[in-house]
This record gives C-alpha cells, sequence and structure tokens, in this order.
C-alpha cells in the first residue's frame, strides 16, 4: 500500500477525490445554487477514480 503513495497518479488521483467529496457534501448542505459544484464534483470524482486506477508500467503490484 505504500507502494501506491509513491505512484504520483494515485496521489493526484487521491486528491481529487477528497476534493469531489467535499464539493458533494457542500452541494448537499448548501441549497443555495449548488449546480456548479455538483458538475464540478461529479468531473474531480471521475477524473480522481481513473488517476488512482491507471496501472504504471513500472508497477509489480
Amino acid at each position: 500500500m505504500y507502494k501506491r503513495f509513491n505512484q504520483l497518479s494515485f496521489v493526484i488521483g487521491l486528491f481529487f477525490f477528497i476534493v469531489s467529496l467535499i464539493l458533494f457534501a457542500n452541494a448537499l448542505f448548501n441549497n443555495a445554487r449548488a449546480g456548479i459544484n455538483i458538475y464540478t464534483a461529479v468531473i474531480f470524482f471521475i477524473f480522481g477514480l481513473l488517476m488512482i486506477f491507471i496501472k504504471n508500467k513500472n508497477s509489480t503490484e
């Protein structure tokens, strides 16, 4: 598991995944015009998951 933290794609994916969760929470608890937050959260969520599950050529896991 610690080898994954050395992969830049995993760290970037984790960052975007966490930011998307924050945006989702903000959209749920703040009802005033949260449309752009939901769209951005969906894009960040998809990008984060893609970056987390990208396999590195040199990875032996």
